[in-house]
């Protein structure tokens, strides 16, 4: 579906920009494949590391700037949305700043794909989206229903829409692996909560996951991949076994478990092989079988959350992993 296409990532300096446009650029062979931020400085660095390669473009503008949006969406064929004020505690401290950003801009983002009749669109979104107890959490619950009520607005553009939901990604930049790594050499290291516990994927999983919905999606649809939990004390062990263990403190709008379905979407969930689908209650979409396919749906009152997770990470799988990737924990 994207070989000799033209994508566009929204936010595509970050973290999983850095995993999604090398990965892609390798199996699909698109004709262009554009970086979409706002950030000149880290646009540089990340263009040094392609070079030479004509398929890869920049475009300076925020999702925010719905004409700067619509200029850079003319002749695309596909989105990854994954532009997002996603830091817990700035968006509790500048929350008009993350409204702007994360439901402003993903109203532009369905406006200007939908004008430009854009093929498709994933939107990145997060377990804090599930049951949210933070404003960024309830920004992206507010921006998955917005993606997945585009599919309504879309009308005969055939443009259709899709969100992709993941929890923690193993050592992005301000996640608890390179934090407790930067610390590494204190006596102890900081844990919110000794019962908290985290999902965890890679930035490789989280990429393969938006590639799935961009095949498999009729539009609507949340995705959730099935992924290992862990406690974030055995992920201070594996960083530092002999460390001592200081609790902090859960911070403010911080959960102690991730959760990534709830019980309310259960009656609309359904379950695949690697993976969860929670299909849209609007329309009667749930119960479309082009979006179930060869689903089961999930028993009532089911959850997917980080404590009752059937499938946990061990500590020296953890460190094995670190070990493969110390050169890039932290720095993407």
């Amino acid at each position: 579906m994207l070989n000799n296409s033209t994508i566009l990532i929204t936010g595509g300096t970050g973290s999983f920009g850095h995993a999604f446009v090398p990965m892609t650029l390798k199996r699909y062979n698109p004709r262009k494949l554009i970086i979409y931020s706002r950030d000149e400085m880290k646009q540089w660095e990340m263009a040094k590391l392609f070079q030479g390669d004509d398929r890869v473009r920049f475009f300076i503008g925020d999702v925010r700037d719905r004409e700067r949006m619509y200029r850079a969406l003319g002749g695309v064929d596909f989105v990854v949305h994954a532009a997002a004020t996603k830091i817990v505690p700035t968006a509790e401290y500048n929350p008009f700043e993350c409204v702007k950003t994360n439901i402003n801009g993903a109203m532009n983002v369905i406006d200007a794909c939908i004008d430009n009749r854009v093929k498709g669109v994933v939107a990145l979104s997060t377990d804090k989206a599930s049951s949210p107890i933070n404003l960024y959490g309830a920004t992206k619950l507010a921006s998955d229903k917005l993606f997945v009520a585009g599919n309504s607005y879309a009308g005969a553009t055939g443009c259709k829409f899709s969100v992709v939901r993941y929890g923690n990604v193993m050592g992005s930049r301000g996640s608890v692996i390179p934090l407790f790594m930067s610390q590494k050499g204190n006596s102890s290291l900081p844990i919110t909560d000794l019962r908290m516990t985290r999902f965890m994927i890679s930035l490789e999983q989280g990429v393969d996951l938006v590639w799935h919905a961009f095949e498999d999606m009729e539009g609507g649809e949340i995705y959730v991949k099935k992924i290992p939990s862990m406690k974030v004390i055995d992920i201070a062990l594996a960083v530092n076994p002999n460390a001592e263990l200081e609790v902090v403190g859960i911070r403010p709008g911080e959960k102690l478990h991730e959760q990534m379905i709830g019980p309310e979407d259960a009656h609309y969930t359904y379950e695949y092989l690697n993976h969860f689908k929670v299909l849209p209650a609007i329309y009667n979409w749930h119960s479309d079988f082009k979006r179930i396919k060869d689903g089961r749906r999930v028993p009532e009152g089911f959850t997917y959350s980080s404590d009752n997770n059937t499938d946990w990470m061990d500590v020296h799988v953890l460190q094995a992993w670190i070990a493969r990737h110390m050169d890039t924990i932290g720095r993407i």
